[in-house]
């Protein structure tokens, strides 16, 4: 387990580098960006084979509710991360709409999988993008919302979240984890 929780922490200080120190961070550059997908590349690797290796408590069983429920959420977190790109409806409502979307597909995984290695993985990502939201909005309190957008780019972005929650469903398949229950 302790080399899941160090790959949270790679993560973290990574992506938080740039508002934590931003004249250290601006200092080193183009170099910098390469630090830091360095970093969040170790990170992965860390989480990855921590949550592999770490030994399995279970909580809670998902029961149907609970996987319906992560379907529609991680649908959602889906359709936020489309929506930002895209600069839909949705950004004028919500400020930051990345971070909402993986806040939210870390809290689905976290309803249906009750496991301890899970619930760390899952809950350390979840507290790391509510962090970075907090961080961000105190370092740049000021917020205008943009323009108005065209319903194409709604219905963009509902497609868009729609294709990566089925090819999410399908690699989950072959990982051997059935999204549907």
């Amino acid at each position: 387990m302790i080399w899941l929780v160090v790959g949270l922490a790679i993560w973290c200080a990574a992506h938080l580098f740039k508002r934590i120190a931003p004249e250290r961070r601006e200092r080193m550059g183009k170099a910098g960006k390469g630090l830091v997908a360095a970093a969040l590349i170790v990170a992965l690797a860390l989480m990855v084979v921590g949550y592999r290796m770490a030994e399995s408590v279970v909580y809670w069983d998902p029961g149907a509710a609970l996987v319906g429920i992560n379907n529609l959420v991680v649908f959602a977190a889906f359709y936020l991360f489309a929506a930002s790109g895209l600069r839909t409806g949705v950004t004028r409502i919500i400020r930051h709409p990345q971070l909402v979307g993986f806040a939210l597909w870390a809290f689905a995984h976290i309803i249906v999988n009750g496991d301890l290695p899970l619930l760390v993985l899952f809950g350390g990502l979840l507290a790391w993008a509510l962090a970075e939201i907090a961080v961000i909005n105190r370092a740049v309190p000021e917020w205008s919302t943009p323009e108005p957008v065209p319903a194409r780019k709604e219905v963009m972005a509902a497609a868009g979240a729609l294709a990566v929650f089925a090819a999410a469903a399908i690699v989950h398949g072959w990982l051997g984890y059935n999204p549907f229950g």
